[in-house]
């Protein structure tokens, strides 16, 4: 079984400066540090004459001047998005019209599922609904992003478009996979089964390095995308475990297992744990019904 992942919080992300993390790769933090974004969501140049723009990240006149800084008036052939969560993309139409360059991403923003009856999308404000691609990338494609290729690979799990990109043995990870912390899957906007298909997916992929859109470099990818499966199958043993000592409801589930956190870790914990909760009902190893005061969670 592989170990538990290993959380690093110690990343500088140099907020504001064009960093190189590898050949033709330059990150730009922005400033929209929070306990969801970490130390904020990392841009991504790739190329060298011409580039392409990885995640606009959020509509801030202060990361748009950096990202224009770092450009320094080279070409700008696309601008890419891992997925339409509004700290990756509020930013893309703007800068788009600003560079003449087209937008490309996996798809407008949808949902994972359908809303069921009384069930809210909890992150429907956080997401780029009215956003459209230019062009719609899809899995397996390869794309000449400025003057190198890309890798498109299709993540979905922390929502339905989320897309990853691979570059020589780098693969930029978005949201799906991440050094800092695990990702925040919410029903209806997330699912936890396609995450986890799609953790199976990366780590099959040839590529040793990721980079996540928050936090720094993990230098073994695939080692911490299999740390991080057998984090949550664990998480699921532990739904189970406390649905059988007695715990009916999601809120229930979290005070079991998360007894001492601060408030926004459990307002999180409860997504995804909501997740988890959908995946093992769908699984048939728990029944749940669903009210108007809230997910009902019994043993099968």
């Amino acid at each position: 079984m592989p170990p538990a992942p290993v959380f690093d919080t110690s990343f500088d992300p140099e907020t504001g400066r064009a960093v190189a993390v590898g050949d033709g790769i330059v990150r730009v933090t922005a400033p929209n540090r929070s306990a969801y974004t970490f130390t904020g969501t990392n841009s991504f140049l790739l190329g060298h004459q011409r580039l392409a723009l990885v995640d606009p990240g959020p509509d801030d006149p202060r990361h748009r001047s950096a990202l224009l800084d770092a450009i320094g008036g080279r070409g700008v052939a696309a601008i890419l998005l891992t997925h339409t969560h509004r700290d990756h993309s509020a930013g893309a139409r703007r800068l788009a019209d600003d560079l003449g360059a087209p937008l490309w991403f996996g798809g407008p923003h949808r949902l994972s599922q359908p809303l069921r009856r009384f069930e809210r999308n909890r992150l429907r404000r956080s997401s780029d609904w009215d956003l459209m691609p230019d062009q719609t990338l899809l899995d397996g494609e390869r794309i000449v992003a400025g003057d190198v290729e890309v890798t498109v690979h299709a993540t979905p799990g922390h929502c339905a478009n989320h897309l990853a990109f691979g570059m020589g043995d780098t693969l930029l990870s978005g949201d799906h996979v991440m050094g800092w912390n695990s990702t925040l899957v919410a029903v209806p906007d997330g699912s936890m089964a396609d995450y986890l298909a799609s953790l199976d997916k990366v780590i099959a992929l040839p590529y040793r390095s990721y980079l996540p859109a928050h936090g720094g470099e993990i230098a073994d990818g695939p080692g911490h995308a299999a740390a991080l499966k057998a984090h949550r199958e664990g998480r699921n043993r532990q739904v189970l475990a406390a649905v059988a000592a007695g715990a009916r409801s999601v809120r229930r589930i979290v005070d079991a297992i998360y007894p001492s956190q601060p408030l926004p870790v459990r307002l999180a914990a409860r997504m995804t744990i909501a997740a988890h909760v959908e995946y093992l009902a769908d699984r048939g190893e728990l029944r749940t019904t669903r009210t108007l005061f809230g997910l009902k969670v019994s043993p099968a």
